[in-house]
């Protein structure tokens, strides 16, 4: 009786005990169980119940996948085939074509076959669409169709696809592709280097040392670091990264969370390449992450001066977690600080707008921060530049020509009308930019514009109603009225236009080896950089004052 009674209390004891491991914990756990047991039992209930078969797998993705969008983008849920792309991002190695592919409207597209590789050997084309992979048609087919272009080495695979309408066939055969974190890297002029970052993947740090070290070796006693669009990546390889250029042991980013076990603070641990050179960072509205932390702590550390447009404002850290059956989640674990302390996270996803959209921190809200040698520099909105160049930011109306493959379909149409260009550099003249704009009206493009699309659903909403008769006229009026101010946009920003046609048109004939050499003598923010490099009284005072 008495043997009873203790382990009637005793159990519970160890119960109240463990709850009260973590105040978090403790405070969660009864609402987390509570919530998991609902969950599941509706889970099994509408398994067992719904008038057709389910697939109960892609209903759990699926409820997974929607459930995490409500905290912040960055939190993802990998399945077991997205654990394996993941993979492939972190290491820039798989065994595939060797090409950027992207589904659009049910189509897979060839947005960019890379040089030499499987796709490019077997004569593939940006804008190609894939519509057959072996004995799969992808007309109807819903899974991910790039699951079916991978494979052991030397797989041959045969494909289908239609190019500018005309059906096509060819046979890729499977190889191991490297991608590059460093794409290019060169001299520019007899004493600059310049270095492309296109990605912290864990080869990263290793690829910017070789081209550092290359580069000092062919004479550069100034450095460019290119970190426009650098999505960001591994945060251990832009530590590594700053570490090249700083002494060891200098603190170059610190991690906050609730939980303390991702409280952590990261030094450089290496002996650096060389703590003098004079160096250039570039950023822009496409930097992010881990391009924030290695121009963020450079800047605070006053040991290179940043060029170009405010980067993207992403600060925030995430960790990928083992979990059952070969599955991953990517959480958000902390948010990251520079050396002066300054956090750079631009969206407060823990507050949104009557569209659930994150609200951007307000520039009043900003924190000012000092640099080592006593700059001022402010939080709250990413990486702004010590130099800002108008010509580094992307208008709204580029953004969207870029966001809904306009440049990118009307490039592809350009290449096959001019099919000698060969290695010469193109130009985009006047007329080219009329072509360009007739071939927007000609394919109805949507630019997507918050106005317009209001004012479809406005419409969608009247015909629903039944009322649309009567503002048709009024409609009508205000749509072309939006087409005159897109149009009037359009040739506001015609040079920005013209630099982005033209970079597609070089990326296509010469790939992006051609586009980086074209930039080494025609980019304006390279030019300025190199000239702020060369111009050492200012470089020092911009790094003291």
């Amino acid at each position: 009786m008495l043997s009873r009674l203790k382990r009637k209390y005793v159990i519970p004891a160890f119960a109240v005990a463990f709850l009260f491991v973590g105040a978090s914990f403790k405070e969660d756990f009864f609402e987390i169980a509570k919530q998991v047991e609902i969950f599941t039992t509706l889970f099994k209930t509408v398994n067992v119940n719904y008038v057709d078969e389910t697939n109960p797998g892609e209903l759990m993705d699926t409820a997974i996948k929607n459930m995490l969008t409500d905290l912040d983008p960055y939190t993802v849920y990998f399945n077991e085939q997205d654990v394996a792309k993941f993979k492939i991002n972190n290491t820039g190695e798989y065994t595939g074509i060797g090409a950027l592919i992207t589904r659009k409207e049910g189509k897979l597209i060839i947005k960019e076959p890379y040089k030499d590789y499987p796709a490019d050997k077997a004569g593939l084309k940006a804008g190609d669409e894939i519509i057959q992979i072996g004995d799969v048609s992808l007309i109807d087919f819903k899974e991910d169709a790039g699951e079916l272009l991978k494979g052991t080495k030397n797989t041959a695979i045969d494909i289908k696809y239609l190019r500018q309408g005309k059906l096509y066939s060819t046979q890729i055969i499977l190889n191991e592709v490297d991608v590059s974190a460093v794409p290019f890297y060169s001299m520019i002029g007899d004493d600059t280097g310049y270095i492309v970052l296109s990605q912290f993947n864990a080869k990263a740090s290793a690829e910017t040392k070789e081209a550092l070290l290359e580069l000092k070796k062919q004479g550069a006693k100034k450095i460019i670091l290119d970190l426009r669009g650098n999505p960001g990546g591994l945060l251990g390889e832009a530590v590594n990264i700053c570490n090249l250029f700083l002494p060891q042991n200098e603190t170059i980013v610190t991690t906050k969370s609730k939980n303390e076990k991702y409280n952590n603070t990261y030094r450089t641990q290496r002996a650096p390449v060389d703590t003098e050179i004079p160096l250039a960072v570039l950023v822009n509205g496409k930097s992010a992450s881990a391009s924030e932390i290695v121009s963020g702590a450079l800047q605070d550390l006053d040991r290179a001066v940043i060029v170009g447009s405010r980067s993207f404002g992403k600060g925030l850290v995430q960790r990928p977690i083992e979990l059952t059956y070969g599955t991953q989640v990517k959480v958000t674990i902390s948010r990251y600080y520079t050396p002066s302390g300054r956090g750079i996270q631009a969206l407060d996803y823990t507050h949104k707008d009557a569209d659930g959209k994150a609200i951007r921190i307000d520039q009043k809200d900003y924190n000012a921060f000092k640099t080592k040698n006593g700059r001022t520099v402010y939080d709250g909105g990413g990486i702004l530049p010590d130099v800002v160049l108008e010509e580094s930011k992307q208008s709204s109306i580029a953004d969207a020509l870029q966001r809904n493959d306009a440049i990118f379909n009307y490039v592809t149409e350009y290449y096959y009308k001019h099919p000698n260009e060969g290695t010469a550099i193109p130009t985009v003249n006047d007329t080219d930019f009329e072509g360009f704009k007739q071939f927007l009206k000609r394919t109805n493009f949507d630019f997507d514009t918050e106005t317009e699309k209001s004012l479809k659903t406005t419409m969608e909403i009247a015909k629903k109603e039944k009322v649309d008769e009567t503002i048709a006229a009024e409609y009508n009026q205000l749509l072309a009225a939006l087409k005159k101010s897109e149009e009037k946009e359009l040739n506001q920003n015609k040079e920005e236009i013209k630099e982005l046609l033209l970079d597609e048109i070089i990326t296509r004939y010469q790939y992006k080896e051609g586009l980086y050499k074209y930039y080494t003598t025609s980019n304006a923010e390279i030019k300025k950089a190199a000239a702020l490099l060369n111009n050492t009284a200012e470089y020092n005072k911009i790094l003291s004052k």
